[in-house]
């Protein structure tokens, strides 16, 4: 499980360290695709294999499932993490999702995300004072 934000800075070629914490639970190989609000999702092989089964279940035959999954395969990259504990970030996503080199780097239960820090934190700062009422939201009875 992975949770926890650290800040970083992407270097110079556009490389990423994993935090520490997080490398124990990764791997070698990592497949980063969009995610949600302006970030990026990164899987382990494992969950990856397991997102790919449930993308099966769906039904292709509706045009929302085409275009979701034609959108988030599109922008899947399968990417190695060196012996340092970091992974190149594709140039191409960074320029999609306007990610610049300092991020921040989120544990979210079975994935992580990467944000454009400055975002993050005016995305953090939108939802922070109506946490509890999300909370009470989602919650089940």
């Amino acid at each position: 499980m992975f949770f926890g934000s650290y800040n970083h800075t992407l270097d110079e070629k556009g490389r990423l360290m994993i935090p520490s914490k997080m490398r124990e639970n990764i791997g070698k190989t990592l497949y980063i695709m969009q995610g949600y609000d302006g970030s990026l999702s990164l899987y382990t092989e494992s969950r990856y294999q397991a997102l790919g089964e449930e993308f099966a279940r769906l039904s292709f035959n509706q045009s929302k499932v085409r275009d979701y999954l034609r959108l988030q395969f599109a922008s899947t990259f399968e990417i190695d993490v060196d012996k340092l504990g970091r992974i190149q970030l594709p140039t191409a996503l960074l320029s999609k999702f306007n990610i610049s080199r300092d991020v921040i780097v989120l544990g979210i239960g079975d994935h992580i995300e990467i944000w454009d820090r400055a975002k993050y934190e005016q995305y953090e700062d939108s939802i922070r004072a109506d946490f509890e009422n999300i909370a009470e939201e989602i919650s089940t009875k």
